[in-house]
């Protein structure tokens, strides 16, 4: 399996809704294979579809809409999984657009949804590993979290809600690597009160951290850990107008 990578740096959230949607068409007709496309957003907050609520997580939202308008923030209803999320600067996002009813290599079955989530948690955490920084998952909470030391509990260092349509995935994931953490004051993170949120930045001594290579450097250690999380060959695309057919095996980059 060929895993085509792509980073783009900052696109407008609404140019990345569409980006997904033009992907996710030529994912369904077989004209391309799996894509990871890895960017960072503008500010912006985002409702999803939590089970059972209609609201996706509007009243998690704690500023009015005119201090958001005066904040230059918009609020986007969404259809992936999940409640209320922030996206903005020092913030990679991933939107990974892959098939699931392809094999998954390891042990020979097929994905379903939630076997998808574990693994991009695992890819997450693992990434959290080559920074120096231990991450866990929480029973009964999606996402990667940092693992607690002493008195101090778990912090969410990244969101993960996704949207499957006739097997193929899109929405993802949001690492957290320089974000300015007051940003999630205007929210209930995930419609979570009870923890806080972290960053790369606040949890890594790494000197990448420090560049304004940061969100690459980043992007590139999470790609790695996709193609072993998922047994996938990482090729690195400069555009999307590069990306792999389903049937060839192009070179992979080193």
């Amino acid at each position: 399996m060929v895993l085509s990578v792509a980073y783009l740096g900052r696109v407008g959230y609404h140019a990345g809704l569409e980006l997904q949607a033009r992907l996710v068409g030529l994912r369904k007709a077989g004209t391309i294979g799996d894509v990871l496309v890895m960017l960072e957003h503008p500010p912006v907050l985002t409702l999803g579809r939590a089970m059972g609520r209609k609201d996706g997580g509007r009243e998690h939202v704690l500023l009015s809409d005119e201090a958001l308008r005066e904040c230059g923030v918009e609020v986007v209803e969404t259809n992936r999984g999940g409640d209320v999320t922030y996206h903005g600067p020092g913030q990679l996002v991933g939107y990974p657009i892959f098939d699931l009813r392809g094999p998954l290599r390891a042990e020979g079955k097929r994905l379903g949804p939630v076997d998808f989530v574990r693994q991009m948690e695992e890819a997450l955490i693992r990434t959290m590993a080559d920074y120096g920084v231990a991450a866990m998952r929480v029973p009964g909470r999606t996402g990667v979290w940092t693992q607690p030391n002493g008195a101090v509990q778990e912090k969410k260092v990244a969101a993960i809600g996704i949207h499957v349509s006739a097997g193929i995935t899109s929405h993802g994931f949001a690492l957290n690597v320089t974000t300015d953490l007051k940003d999630f004051e205007w929210i209930v993170p995930c419609g979570i009160d009870d923890r806080a949120v972290t960053s790369l930045e606040m949890e890594s001594q790494s000197a990448d951290l420090g560049t304004d290579r940061a969100l690459l450097t980043a992007a590139e250690r999470v790609a790695r850990q996709f193609g072993r999380v998922f047994h996938a060959q990482v090729l690195w695309v400069e555009s999307l107008d590069e990306l792999a057919p389903v049937d060839t095996e192009p070179q992979v980059k080193a």
